[in-house]
This record gives structure tokens, C-alpha cells and sequence, in this order.
């Protein structure tokens, strides 16, 4: 066979190891000959790419970021974007392109599937926010990273007396901010989920002083948002998907905090240091076992899949129902762990 593989989206500690296993096991199982496309879906409109070889893929397992680059290139926001990739296909005598990618990324492959081209998904997302999956790979990494910086964060709050607010990614699920604060033992956790009070917050914060403890952790997610007329936001530029750029809710927790309770507050926004860097183990062997199952599902022409973590086993879903709605926090997840803040 002749096959595809791209990157799309933001970056991911993993994708390297998905590109990995399925070149290993597609040239040397299958006898394949494996095309990555550069920079996303970019490269399959460009006709931008490199054969990948056994050789071109030897030592990038623990590499993070993608020896493919990765853009947030839509098909379907140019005129020409479908027909473009078709020509692509039809040029290079493509069997079918394994896609790996996020909710964006695999929403392309799931319309250029129902339009005639054969696509399979492998999920990717740091924010775990993908449907039909259990977890993605990424997420364990970022995790680790965040519940790393909120460790080292609480000896210099405690020592100055200072509120310190962290902002970590999180569009639309909260899942880094939710478990990387439980796992940090942050005071305040904000997911988009539920929208804060700020007087809430500042309540919570302004009790630990009363109980002695005068220093306090705030995990917000960057897509956090204050209940309506409570806290202003400034609204950023947006994508090719119609996604805001995010950021800013860190610092402008800083300023609230501080001008309302009166402590000292400071605000530490962690940003791309959760996407870069050497992957998990836990995120090696996920990312593996997915690209060995997608080159399987290709030869099985299970077009229209996605590879799914379920439970402990590696399961074929329909693109259709991992992009349908996103894998958020469910309301009484966090409300579970309440008790702990403040």
C-alpha cells in the first residue's frame, strides 16, 4: 500500500513515537511506502511532503514535537481545499492517510472520509478533550509538567506570603487544570466548565488566611471564564477553526486577587512548556500501541476509524463519533474534590 501520515494541530509530546510505529510496521510488516505530509493538512493542499523511511525515523521516540511540523490548516476554510487534497491523493496513488491530530485535525478527515478519501484518525490532544477515547496521548506529559511547576511554585508562595495564580492550557476541558491541581495540592481550581465567582475565589483564598496559612495556590485553565459581569476578558484573534488565541485569564486573576483581597499576588503562565519536551512513558507506549493499530486498521481498510484507548484495550471508533462533542469535565467530577479548596 501507499500511505499518508500527517501531524495537524497544536504539537504534542508523542506524535513522534506515532510516526514511528507506523512506519516500522508498515515498511517492515506490510512492505508499504509511507508519505509524510509537512506542516499538517497544509501539506497535503501544498503537496509538501518527505518519504518517511525506517531510516528517516530511527531514534525520534523520545523526541517531542513532530518531525513533520504541524499547522491549524482547515481544507475546508479555502474554496480549493478538498479538490487540492484529492489531487494529492490521486498524484502520489494513495491507498489512504492516517491523520493524527485533535478534534480540528480529525473533523477534516472525518469530511474528506465522507467525500471519498480514505482517512483514519489517531487522537491527540494534550487536552485530553477528544470524544470516543478514554485518554489521549500528551495528556499524561502535560500533566506532569504542570504538576511539576505547582510543586516548585509552593515553597516561593510560602516563603513571600503570596497568592500565586497558574495558568495552564485548556480550551474548552479542564482536565490539566483539574488534575494537576488536585495532584499539586492547589487551593482553587478553575476549569472552563464552570464558569467562577471571583468573590468566590477571593473568599476561599481570604479563609486560609484566617486558619494561618497565608499563602494560597489558583490552577486556572486558559479557557477559564468569570460568571457574567463579575470579571472583564479580552477577546483575541481566531484561527482557521474559529478558535480564539487564548491567554491572559492568569494575569487577570493576578490583578483581581490583589486588588480585592489586598495580598500579593503573582501570576505564572506556563503556556507551551506542557506541549514540548521529552513525552511520558505512559505517553510513548499509548502513542505506539495507536500507530501500530492504525497502519493494521489501513490494511483492513477500516477507513472512516479512529484508533481509541478503551479501558486497557487499543479499539477502532468511528471518526463520526470522536469529533461529534468534546470530552469534558463532568460537573460532578470536580464538585467531588470541593472539599479540598481553600
Amino acid at each position: 500500500m501507499r500511505i499518508g501520515v500527517l501531524t495537524g494541530g497544536g504539537d504534542c509530546p508523542g506524535l513522534n513515537a506515532v510516526i514511528r510505529a507506523v512506519v516500522r510496521k508498515a515498511v517492515d510488516h506490510y512492505d508499504d511506502r509511507v508519505i509524510g505530509f509537512r506542516d499538517g493538512w497544509r501539506g497535503v493542499l501544498e503537496d509538501s511532503y518527505d518519504e518517511l523511511t525506517i531510516e528517516s525515523t530511527r531514534g525520534i521516540l523520545p523526541r517531542g514535537g513532530t518531525i513533520l511540523g504541524s499547522s491549524r490548516t482547515n481544507v475546508y476554510a479555502r474554496e480549493d481545499g478538498p479538490e487540492a487534497a484529492r489531487e494529492t491523493f490521486a498524484r502520489h496513488r494513495l491507498d489512504g492517510l492516517i491523520a493524527i491530530g485533535g478534534e480540528d485535525t480529525l473533523g477534516v478527515a472525518k469530511r474528506l472520509n465522507d467525500d471519498g478519501l480514505h482517512v483514519i484518525g489517531v487522537p491527540k490532544t494534550i487536552d485530553n478533550d477528544l470524544g470516543a477515547t478514554d485518554v489521549t496521548f500528551g495528556f499524561d506529559t502535560a500533566l506532569y509538567v504542570a504538576t511539576e511547576a505547582i510543586d516548585r511554585l509552593h515553597t516561593t508562595a510560602e516563603s513571600h506570603n503570596r497568592i500565586l495564580v497558574v495558568e495552564v492550557m485548556g480550551r474548552h476541558a479542564g482536565w490539566i487544570a483539574l488534575h494537576s491541581g488536585i495532584a499539586g495540592g492547589a487551593d482553587v481550581i478553575l476549569i472552563p466548565e464552570i464558569p467562577f465567582d471571583i468573590d468566590e475565589v477571593c473568599g476561599l483564598i481570604r479563609r486560609r488566611h484566617a486558619r494561618g496559612r497565608y499563602f494560597s495556590i489558583v490552577v486556572a485553565a486558559e479557557g477559564a471564564i468569570p460568571k457574567a459581569g463579575t470579571m472583564s476578558l479580552s477577546a483575541g484573534e481566531v484561527d482557521e477553526f474559529g478558535h480564539p488565541r487564548l491567554g491572559g485569564i492568569g494575569v487577570r486573576l493576578e490583578q483581581e486577587i490583589e486588588e480585592r483581597t489586598g495580598y500579593e499576588t503573582r501570576a505564572t503562565v506556563l503556556g507551551h512548556t506542557q506541549r514540548g519536551g521529552t513525552p511520558t512513558p505512559f505517553d510513548r507506549v499509548l502513542a505506539t500501541r495507536f500507530g501500530l493499530a492504525a497502519i493494521d486498521a489501513a490494511h483492513n481498510e477500516a477507513w472512516g476509524m479512529m484508533t481509541a484507548l478503551r479501558a486497557t484495550e487499543i479499539k477502532l471508533v468511528a471518526l463520526a463519533e470522536a469529533v461529534k462533542q468534546l470530552r469534558t469535565v463532568p460537573v460532578e467530577e470536580y464538585e467531588r474534590y470541593g472539599v479540598l479548596f481553600g
